[in-house]
Order: C-alpha cells, then sequence, then structure tokens
C-alpha cells in the first residue's frame, strides 16, 4: 500500500507542486504580497499531508487508534451494515485541519467487505454525519473470525477520502491505509465486550494509542 516510508503522503504532491509553481512564477513577476501567500499556502500542504513515522505497540488484542484526533464520541450503538443491528461498542475520533490525516490500520486481519457511499458533507464533529456524510468502511476479520469496523467520514471542507485496501487483503495494524483531505473523522466500531482505553476528550495518536483491548 502507499505511504508506508513517505514523510509526505503522496496525494499531496499536486497541491505541493502547484502551490510551490505559483509561489515562484509570483517571485520572479514581483508580485511579493501573492509570494508570501504562496509560499504559505505551500508550507501548509507540506505540514497537512505529512507523515509521521509510528510506534505501534505488539501485543495482537491491542486496538490502536486508526487517526490523530479528538475523541468525541464513545458508547454503545446498534450497527446494522455488518453486525445485523447487534451492539457494539463505537469510538468517533474527530480530525481538524492540524491533525495528520494518514489513516491507520486499527487491528491486523483480513479485509471481509469495503463499502463506500456518497453523501452530504455536515461538520464531522455532529453525530448525523456518521450517517448523513460521504463515507467508506472497511470490514476487518482476525483469525478467530471477531471483526471490526472502521469507517472514513468526509467532513465540512473535506472532499475527498481515500483508502488502498481490498476486499481479501491481509493488512497489518498500525499501517498506513489511507486519508482524508481536509478535515474529517473515523469511526470505529468493536465488539461490545472490549475493554475501551479511551474516554470522550482523549487526543489520539494514530497507529499508537491504544484504543482497547479485545477480550
Amino acid at each position: 500500500m502507499k505511504n508506508q516510508h513517505q514523510p509526505v503522503a503522496v496525494e499531496g504532491y499536486p497541491f505541493i507542486g502547484l502551490f510551490a509553481f505559483l509561489t515562484l512564477l509570483c517571485a520572479v513577476l514581483g508580485w511579493m504580497c501573492l509570494t508570501i501567500q504562496g509560499l504559505a499556502l505551500t508550507l501548509f500542504s507540506i505540514y497537512f499531508f505529512r507523515n509521521p513515522e509510528r510506534y505501534t505497540p505488539e501485543d495482537p488484542n491491542l486496538v490502536v487508534a486508526p487517526a490523530d484526533g479528538k475523541v468525541i464520541f464513545v458508547g454503545k450503538v446498534r450497527e446494522e451494515r455488518f453486525f445485523e443491528g447487534r451492539e457494539v461498542l463505537k469510538v468517533s475520533i474527530f480530525m481538524n485541519v492540524f491533525n495528520v490525516h494518514v489513516n491507520r490500520v486499527p487491528l491486523s486481519g483480513k479485509v471481509v467487505d469495503l463499502f463506500y457511499n456518497r453523501g452530504r458533507f455536515f461538520n464531522a464533529s455532529l453525530d448525523k454525519a456518521s450517517l448523513q456524510n460521504e463515507q467508506a468502511g472497511m470490514l476487518i476479520e482476525m483469525p478467530d473470525e471477531r471483526r471490526i469496523l472502521c469507517v472514513q467520514i468526509a467532513g465540512l471542507v473535506a472532499r475527498r477520502i481515500v483508502s488502498y485496501p481490498e476486499i481479501g487483503d491481509l493488512i497489518e495494524r498500525g499501517s498506513r491505509y489511507g486519508l482524508i483531505r481536509f478535515g474529517s473523522r473515523v469511526d470505529l466500531y468493536l465488539p461490545e465486550d472490549t475493554e475501551l482505553k479511551v474516554s470522550i476528550g482523549d487526543r489520539t495518536v494514530g497507529g499508537e494509542t491504544v484504543m482497547g483491548v479485545l477480550s
């Protein structure tokens, strides 16, 4: 999959290249005000698409954060799409434009299903974003057949969800699997008996923060 070791996500190259070219052009033409603005946009694009290395804990029963951000929801819900309406634990992470936006695999396993739904672009911090916003989901199954669901959700200004895995892929906990441009949310659905390690308001680091322990 892409972006496993690059310091800047490849999806950012077109933005960085465009703003860098415009900055150079404005500098050559002597338009200093626009040059400064172009340089600021170039540097922000590099910052936004940064792709730092992370150190994932080794215990295979630990579920790690799929994203950097702030926990905005923790609780039991009934999930209809893949869990047949059974109660599961849901944890939502909100990413603002200053967070790292490269997403990480929360748990090693096999990708057994994927979905993509076009939708609205409400503020990703709102509850209705989980149901009505544009989103892409990935169902991961462990060797013992336990499953978790990870859903990328577009936000108010996000207009592109990127997800690399395909059905049948074996993915490793902590590895990069996609990103969302610009400001967004990730919902994580876990078995009801998972021992949660986060609460509302906690800050997460993708690939490192332990979200829960599977029983």
